[in-house]
């Protein structure tokens, strides 16, 4: 895993990252992100880790000028547990669910790139042999649900036996 990317923010707002030696944008704090890259952000004149106020800022200008992903119910709720005694735990269930997400995420992803890379009509057999064998299971069940119950069959084939044949 790579070491973590310090960043400083000084007194005039400018972000400044010492990796570079160049001063750098929201944005680019955001690109570096979705690259994967770990930050660090201090202010320059305390040295308190302000990593946090920052990636707040970088979602909340996604969120203004981007899709946003938060509705206003979703903010409206999280604001709610602010101070709740279920906070912890909220907390701990977002990032259980965006980390259980993720690799959901990255499953479907190398299964896709299998499917692309694997010969054409291969993926398309196992795939219909897929979909048949779901189709069967589903009327399988649907059709159980219809089947009288087992003694009822029973019953009603020896009553037809107990009739002369003509």
């Amino acid at each position: 895993m790579t070491a973590e990317r310090l960043i400083k923010k000084y007194a005039n707002r400018r972000l400044y990252d010492a990796s570079q030696s160049r001063h750098i944008t929201l944005d680019d704090i955001r690109t570096l992100i979705i690259s994967g890259e770990k930050i660090k952000v201090v202010d320059d004149k305390t040295g308190e880790d302000i990593t946090r106020h920052i990636l707040l800022q970088v979602i909340a200008e996604q969120e203004q000028f981007g899709r946003p992903i938060l509705s206003t119910q979703v903010l409206e709720s999280l604001i709610r547990y602010y101070g709740n005694a279920m906070q912890g735990f909220l907390s701990g269930y977002l990032e259980k669910s965006i980390e259980t997400f993720m690799q959901q995420q990255d499953v479907m992803q190398s299964q896709m790139s299998k499917i692309m890379t694997a010969a054409p009509l291969n993926t398309m057999a196992e795939l219909t042999r897929q979909n048949l064998e779901a189709w069967n299971k589903l009327q399988g069940s649907v059709f159980s649900a219809f089947k009288p119950p087992r003694d009822e069959q029973e019953s009603t084939a020896e009553s037809d036996n107990s009739y002369p044949k003509a």
